[in-house]
């Protein structure tokens, strides 16, 4: 296949609409722009600062800006790498950025991811969550929102936010039901905009909700945004700490701090009897951070309001604040944020 040339200004004001993502054979020649709605914001007041933006599977995507952000005003694209590895850099007026990862889908991460950044906020820290998960979303369910994001004067992505954290997910950006149909190229451009074209506005730590696995996404990240720690999810028993131990592993070789790893659903204690039981093995995590030289980090008990709490979008530390199973969230994020020294530094 013959190699196309891109043209930026091909990439600038494409016409938009809400839908699935996904790569079109061909691009539309006369497509025209949907009428822009009134820049209402998540308060319903609108403000004309922030404009709004739609997305469309109409469009002439283009691998170079696959969310469609207009281009006028965005910050310069980062220049194409020909040899050697991507410069580190902070993400722009964020103190201090967490990963949560595990190599293992399935073991309650995003839980944990926006428990502790809860915590943080509560805390009173200025604190967000960024969703990195391109193709399985779960940031949105668990904060209750939904609405697609406005831009700011700077054609930056603003932040949705509930509970007093600010929050970025590709799940604002296209349907509930609709699926990201992308090859890995769109994919990875997709989560630079994620990553670069953000305005945060200012905060003391955001937690970065990792997809599971060991590739593309974790290496851009961890190859280009300055991480501060990582804190690698799993539960107890062997099929779920074999991936997870990979995952401690590939910080290692990217030289993220390992902040520790974390055991959920460790134990499950019947509420009629009181009696509790391993589920999953009892202590796997632990053994496990022996093993590998890792800080044990604690437990988070097999509860069904955890999974109550969080589908319907109020998670633990908001909705039971007081109960044994939020004070399991809060111990945790205390020790990272003493880990990090939070504590210590005010923003620049």
């Amino acid at each position: 296949m013959a190699k196309q040339d891109i043209d930026r200004d091909d990439l600038e004001n494409r016409p938009t609409s809400r839908g699935s993502l996904s790569q079109p054979s061909h691009c539309p020649a006369n497509v025209q722009a949907p009428p822009e709605p009134s820049p209402i914001h998540n308060d319903g007041q609108s403000k004309s600062m922030s404009k709004p933006r739609l997305f469309s599977t109409l469009q002439c995507l283009r691998h170079e800006n696959p969310l469609g952000l207009p281009r006028s005003g965005a910050p310069p694209q980062l220049p194409r790498m020909q040899r050697g590895l991507p410069q580190k850099r902070r993400l722009k007026d964020v103190r201090k950025t967490i990963a949560v990862s595990s190599a293992k889908g399935g073991v309650g991460k995003s839980t944990i991811a926006v428990n502790l950044a809860l915590t943080f906020a509560r805390q009173g820290h200025r604190t967000g969550i960024l969703d990195t998960d391109i193709f399985g979303p779960s940031i949105p369910t668990l904060l209750n929102l939904s609405g697609e994001p406005r831009l700011s004067e700077k054609n930056q992505l603003l932040p949705l936010s509930n509970y007093g954290v600010k929050s970025m997910s590709m799940g604002y950006l296209v349907g509930e039901e609709a699926p990201v149909v992308w090859r890995g190229l769109m994919v990875m451009k997709a989560l630079q905009q994620l990553l670069w074209e953000v305005e945060w506005g200012g905060l003391d730590v955001l937690v970065m909700d990792l997809p599971p696995g060991t590739g593309d996404t974790q290496l851009t990240i961890t190859q280009q945004v300055v991480l501060d720690g990582a804190i690698v999810v799993s539960t107890p028993q062997d099929i779920a700490l074999k991936d997870a131990v990979k995952g401690v592993e590939m910080m290692r070789k990217v030289n993220v701090p390992l902040l520790g790893m974390i055991q959920n659903m460790s134990v499950f204690t019947c509420p009629n009897c009181n009696h509790s039981t391993h589920i999953f093995g009892s202590d796997g995590v632990a053994q496990a951070c022996s093993k590998h030289d890792v800080p044990f980090l604690g437990d988070i008990p097999l509860h069904a309001s955890i999974c109550d709490d969080a589908d319907r979008g109020k998670p633990t530390v908001v909705a039971e604040p007081d109960s044994q199973r939020a004070k399991a969230f809060i111990d945790i994020a205390e020790t990272v944020a003493k880990r990090i020294e939070l504590w210590n530094e005010a923003i620049s």
